[in-house]
């Protein structure tokens, strides 16, 4: 099977000491079986405009006119990211992706609404925290207003639940794909368990905890219906 791999790095000086990169082309390499061709290689070095992606382009017309398969090195964070999601989804191009082998067009789209939906109500509850701040008087954008503690305390709990979220958001995708070729729960967990999937309380998943994300994930398509 042909390959055409995407590599990233994301800053320019990250790009020319190779940085990160290293690591990619070895998923690469431990991704292709004998009988594979990698036909080409396209490195995108991030911009500030991080919706910009012209090497992301290039790679999947290339990939059209050889008819070969687009080669992800590493999906992760991208995964939170719609316009990068909605791009794939909509490239009418095969693609797989080394640090997520379940990835495929039903998932990624899947990951794409999340990804969307996610950041309205990221938006929604910044913009409400804000009034709230307002209304009780509390003068925004003073430094004075956060302690030392707070500062750190806030850190740790965006970390956190960038973690969580990230993990969830793939979780979901995976279950919502598979229970849509009638896997089961118990089935779907021990899938989980095997791709390295953890629940929030970093346990192994069972069938119970798979059954409430995927009910979450229903319920929440329910109200916004």
């Amino acid at each position: 099977m042909k390959y055409i791999s995407y590599l990233r790095v994301s800053t320019k000086r990250q790009g020319e000491s190779g940085l990160g990169i290293d690591a990619q082309k070895s998923a690469v390499t431990k991704f292709l079986k004998h009988d594979d061709e990698l036909v080409a290689e396209y490195r995108e070095t991030e911009s500030g405009k991080k919706n910009d992606r012209p090497m992301l382009m290039k790679a999947i017309e290339e990939c059209r006119k050889q008819g070969a398969t687009l080669l992800i090195a590493k999906l992760d964070r991208l995964s939170r990211n719609a316009s990068f999601i909605f791009t794939l989804r909509d490239a009418k191009v095969d693609f797989v992706c080394c640090d997520m082998a379940n990835a495929n067009p039903v998932t990624v789209g899947i990951m794409a609404v999340l990804s969307q939906d996610e950041r309205e109500r990221i938006s929604q509850r910044t913009r409400s925290a804000l009034a709230e701040l307002k209304a009780k008087g509390i003068e925004l954008g003073k430094p004075e207003n956060l302690t030392d503690y707070s500062r750190q305390r806030s850190i740790e709990i965006r970390q956190r639940d960038a973690r969580e979220n990230e993990n969830n958001r793939r979780a979901t995708a995976l279950i919502t794909s598979m229970r849509s070729e009638n896997i089961s729960y118990h089935k779907i967990a021990e899938r989980l368990n095997d791709y390295g999937f953890k629940t929030r309380q970093s346990k192994l998943f069972t069938a119970m905890a798979v059954k409430r994300l995927f009910d979450r994930h229903q319920e929440s398509f329910k109200v916004q219906g």
